[in-house]
Formats: C-alpha cells, sequence, structure tokens
C-alpha cells in the first residue's frame, strides 16, 4: 500500500517590505512521504517570496510535468513556474519555453555549487530565469520550524529573510546566482 501525503498548516504573517507586501496567509502544505521537512520549508519560503494572487502549490514531486508551485493567469497560461533543488538543464529550458518567469530556489551546500557550476553557461542563456542558492545549515535550521499546525512570521527587507515561530528564528541571506 503507498503511502499518503502528510498534510501540515500554517498561518503566516508576511511583512515584505521589500514589495510592500503585508498580508496574513493561511496556507495547506502536503508532504509528499518522500520529502524532507527541510525541502517542505523551502517550499514555504518560496510561497512567501513569491506571494502573488493564485500562487499555488502543485503536485510537486508526484509529477514530473508540474513545478512546486505555479501561477497562473485566467486564460491558464503559466506566468510564473518556481522549482527546488538542483533541476537538470532539460528541465530548466522546457520551463523557460512554457513560463514568462521561471525561479529555481537551490540548496544542498556543496550540491548546489557543484550543479551551478556544471549547468552555469547553459542556464545563463535564459532570460526569464532566476535562480537562488539557499545556504545548508540555514534550510537544515528551517526544518526546525516545521510542525503539523505551523504559526510563522515572515518578514523581508533589504533582501535579508527572517522566518520564525514561537520557538526559533531563521536568517536566510539568499545569493542571487542568476537574476532575470
Amino acid at each position: 500500500m503507498a503511502l499518503k501525503a502528510t498534510i501540515f498548516k500554517a498561518a503566516i504573517q508576511l511583512a515584505d517590505m521589500d514589495r510592500n507586501i503585508y498580508q496574513d496567509i493561511n496556507i495547506t502544505i502536503a508532504r509528499h512521504p518522500s520529502e524532507t521537512d527541510e525541502r517542505m520549508m523551502v517550499r514555504v519560503l518560496a510561497f512567501c517570496l513569491q506571494l502573488d494572487e493564485g500562487l499555488e502549490f502543485t503536485k510537486g514531486l508526484s509529477s514530473d510535468d508540474e513545478p512546486d508551485l505555479w501561477l497562473k493567469n485566467l486564460s491558464g497560461e503559466t506566468q510564473l513556474w518556481i522549482d527546488l533543488g538542483q533541476p537538470d538543464e532539460k528541465r530548466i529550458r522546457k520551463a523557460c519555453n512554457r513560463a514568462r518567469q521561471v525561479v529555481i530556489y537551490s540548496y544542498g551546500g556543496n550540491a548546489t555549487k557543484t550543479w551551478w557550476q556544471q549547468n552555469q553557461a547553459k542556464l545563463s542563456r535564459y532570460d526569464n530565469l532566476t535562480v537562488v542558492s539557499l545556504d545548508k545549515e540555514v534550510t537544515q535550521s528551517l526544518a526546525q520550524l516545521a510542525q503539523r499546525n505551523m504559526v510563522l512570521q515572515c518578514t523581508v527587507q533589504d533582501g535579508q529573510i527572517w522566518l520564525s515561530s514561537v520557538d526559533d528564528a531563521v536568517l536566510l541571506e539568499p545569493e542571487f546566482l542568476l537574476a532575470s
């Protein structure tokens, strides 16, 4: 019998001073059985950083043909495609051809560095691609915030991000490897 997704809920107070967005959001996250808390929390972070009306979680790991998050317009065209980790160049090319904007949130320390060194030349030709690197120790700290029912605060100011719960806080300083 196949394992089912675990449901997490998050109530997030978002204060994104860089984009002038102040909003309380409630999201439900289905964590695939093979997904780690770290990866799930990077998805939550990406949701906060890219928040826009209509942004939604997809089937993610359950589907090879969908990103982790996306934003579609009213006619069904993909406006924003968000992937996590170190996707292969073929997947990124496909995403760049299907979406107006593609954002990759890469994490994993040396794996990200190696992936970027191997793909930088090919990926630099896409003018609708942004690649953001997140520090491994920091994303592992994000995993400590994961609970089935989370109450979080996310503050973004001058490129720095604070994600905190009642018990803990994590400071993130993402590095833009490629900005479109």
